[in-house]
């Protein structure tokens, strides 16, 4: 989950790669560093804190030369300290590494090097690398990488720099792109690390090596075999990574979905319809996600099979290996992924495709390996999402699986235009910010909230709680209302705060009955619904939906907008929760 970059090229690399590492920050902000070679010298800057933070206090963009390469951290192995910040050299200072994933056999390796001689300065895996790099250092990059990509166990992508000016990397399981422009080349983790310098891209493939020196570079795979692979010419537009006029991305990209569900929308018709059809030809359908997609695909479930007759399960992609165990060759996987990189995903689609399935895939980065691995791929088309929670990115999920089941469904969803939904969701952004910005102020000492939902609205209310835990670093649980009584009942006291789901459809009375019973025990109840009602201390109105099947899209905006408020109100960084990052690309 950590961001890599290195250049080499014929501008000055440190400003390119501290830009590209405020770009990248979301992967990753425990600590920052970067490397730099000029005149056959290795320099190496690197702390703790945010890219800009460290850039005032070490001066990292005015470090001089041409070649470098840069990291921001999210911790893994070894606590948040400057000597655990990446970049890592070795014993002779002539190497320098940045590494995103996992070592597994770390130790064994470090235990290696220590009884050959090796000093080691940090805690991390990641410096095993620079070690195992130094002792195959030869007159020959391409096989000092060979030779340590087949000593490393784990999953991981790495750039490393060389002292007479050579950069190169490895992927294995992790992310790692060439970006090719006019003035040199870039090695990244992520598009968005050179988007503003080229829009041309090279995708490594699992078990590539990219090798650049002062003539040329290579592609090669671990057994040394020359390959080729293609330029890709990448169509994000970089402007949508700009916080604009918001004083955080976060809360941009919540105010984005009045334009990102429509645009979820206008997908390519020869993949939807290739889409549509290996589904609807499935005997046995599975839909797996992680965190945020998870459920996503909890909410897919249920109108696939209220729609379009289609029984589906549901499979936590960190529990694939269990849930995915009958799966064969008739059956089908829809993956979801906002990167298109979270690790457990990856591993699910492996685990599906290893017994003869078909896998589908809806993401919003096209160019992921998800979307490469796919059979077929759609995107929510959501242009970045740069805040760590996912907002824009969950109702464009949302309002691709309404589109798919109602193409299914021969029209029964009546989601084609998709016109309702996407005018309730302006109505809901222009209309309720002021009262829950209010409300949350308001609530700021609250340290436990329960949220309750029937049906569709249950995984809404996992994922406002989601969005709490989140932002807010609240205690807030999701709860299936019908369950109430089976124990969460006895949480219910004065002081307690229950946010009810219960818009006015088939669920809207029992829901009030809930609230009944939970008021009835001292608790606060926050209602959020298009009908009011006298039970509710606080209410959050949305808009009527004809179609009640589309009440999800609408409700879960409030509570991202309630979580983004108490975020503020506690004094937190919604854009960067603490221990978090965006694309989970390990286990």
């Amino acid at each position: 989950m950590c961001s890599i970059i290195g250049y080499k090229g014929r501008q000055s690399a440190a400003p390119i790669i501290v830009d590209s590492l405020k770009r990248m920050e979301y992967r990753g902000y425990d600590s920052v560093g970067v490397a730099m070679i000029k005149d056959g010298s290795l320099m190496v800057r690197k702390g703790t804190g945010k890219v800009a933070e460290v850039n005032q206090n070490l001066g990292i963009s005015d470090m001089s030369g041409l070649i470098g390469i840069g990291h921001t951290r999210w911790a893994t192995h070894g606590g948040v300290t400057d000597s655990n910040a990446h970049p890592h050299s070795a014993c002779k200072n002539n190497i320098a590494v940045v590494h995103n994933g996992i070592i597994e056999n770390y130790k064994e390796l470090k235990e290696e090097l220590i009884a050959q001689g090796h000093v080691f300065s940090s805690e991390t895996d990641s410096e095993v690398i620079a070690h195992l790099l130094e002792i195959h250092h030869g007159s020959d990059v391409k096989k000092t990488v060979i030779q340590t990509c087949k000593r490393l166990r784990g999953s991981y992508a790495f750039v490393a720099a060389f002292q007479d000016g050579t950069i190169a990397g490895a992927r294995y399981e992790e992310p790692l792109i060439i970006g090719v422009g006019n003035d040199g080349y870039f090695v990244s983790s992520d598009v968005l690390g050179f988007l503003q310098h080229t829009d041309k891209a090279i995708f490594l493939d699992n078990c590539d090596i990219a090798v650049i020196d002062n003539t040329k570079m290579e592609i090669f795979d671990f057994d040394g075999v020359p390959v080729a692979r293609p330029i890709t010419q990448v169509a994000w537009e970089l402007g949508e990574a700009d916080k604009g006029k918001y004083a955080q991305y976060t809360l941009k990209e919540i105010n984005d979905q009045r334009l990102t569900i429509a645009n979820a929308a206008r997908q390519d018709k020869s993949a939807m319809a290739k889409f549509c059809e290996i589904l609807g030809n499935a005997k046995s359908v599975y839909i797996t996600g992680s965190g945020t997609s998870y459920h996503s695909a909890l909410i897919f479930k249920q109108i696939l099979a209220r729609f379009a007759k289609v029984r589906a399960e549901t499979v936590m992609s960190s529990e694939a290996q269990d849930g995915l165990a009958a799966i064969d060759s008739d059956s089908v996987v829809i993956a979801i992924s906002q990167s298109g990189e979270t690790a457990d995903v990856l591993a699910a689609i492996k685990t599906a495709r290893a017994q003869g399935a078909k896998v589908l895939a809806i993401v919003n980065v096209t160019t992921s390996s998800l979307a490469r691995s796919s059979d077929c791929f759609l995107s929510t088309n959501c242009g970045p999402e740069i805040g760590v929670a996912a907002t824009k990115s969950f109702t464009g999920q949302l309002a691709l699986a309404y589109a798919v089941t109602d193409r299914l469904a021969g029209g029964a969803l009546k989601a084609g235009e998709q016109a309702e939904f996407v005018a309730a969701a302006e109505k809901v952004i222009s209309m309720c910010q002021p009262a829950i910005e209010k409300m949350a102020g308001e609530l700021s000492d609250v340290n436990d909230i329960y949220l309750l939902g029937r049906s569709a609205h249950y995984p809404i209310a996992l994922e406002g709680a989601l969005k709490l835990k989140e932002l807010a670093y609240v205690h807030a649980e999701g709860v299936a209302a019908g369950e109430l009584k089976h124990g969460p009942l006895a949480l219910m006291e004065k002081n307690t705060l229950v946010v009810m789901l219960s818009p006015d459809d088939a669920t809207h009375s029992d829901s009030i009955s809930n609230a009944h019973e939970i008021k009835a025990r001292g608790a606060t109840v926050i209602g959020i619904s298009d009908a009011k009602d006298e039970i509710y201390d606080h209410f959050i109105e949305i808009p009527h939906m004809e179609q009640e099947a589309f009440y999800p899209i609408v409700e879960v905006i409030p509570l991202q907008m309630l979580a983004y408020y108490l975020a503020l109100a506690k004094n937190a960084d919604p854009d960067y929760p603490r221990n978090l990052a965006k694309s989970v690309t390990v286990k």
